[in-house]
């Protein structure tokens, strides 16, 4: 099998993942994945898919990431990683659909208008 390329976005974050078949290492920006996402709830994001397609030790995987924070990097990885997995193997998207893992998630924040303090909240008009 030779290496599957895959890019996931989530906010301003894009990852690019290359995975090949291995022992289960994940290897994020060259660090080990649980070094660079010091939570539990964050490493869960990335396992995701491979949880779900019962894959955990079946693929290695090099991770570049930037851009966001760091939830955004791992919902990014999180989506290449599902799209690689599907690409490997097209029985994978009946299980990883359904949970929501192969749709981008659009969401991104509001740029902030002139003449207001934010992108939707107003200067607080006071009369005196």
């Amino acid at each position: 099998m030779d290496t599957v390329h895959k890019i996931g976005r989530r906010k301003t974050a894009v990852a690019r993942i290359y995975l090949s078949e291995g022992k289960g290492n994940i290897t994020v920006n060259k660090k080990d994945y649980k070094d660079y996402f010091t939570t539990g709830t964050l490493q869960y994001k990335v396992q995701q898919p491979l949880m779900l397609t019962d894959n955990l030790e079946s693929y290695d995987i090099k991770v570049n990431v930037y851009g966001g924070g760091v939830t955004g990097q791992a919902e990014a990885i999180r989506l290449a990683i599902t799209r690689a997995l599907v690409a490997i193997d097209a029985d994978h998207r009946a299980v990883l659909k359904p949970e929501g893992l192969l749709t981008r998630d659009p969401r991104m924040v509001e740029r902030k208008k002139f003449g207001q303090k934010k992108a939707r909240k107003k200067f607080q008009f006071s009369k005196r």
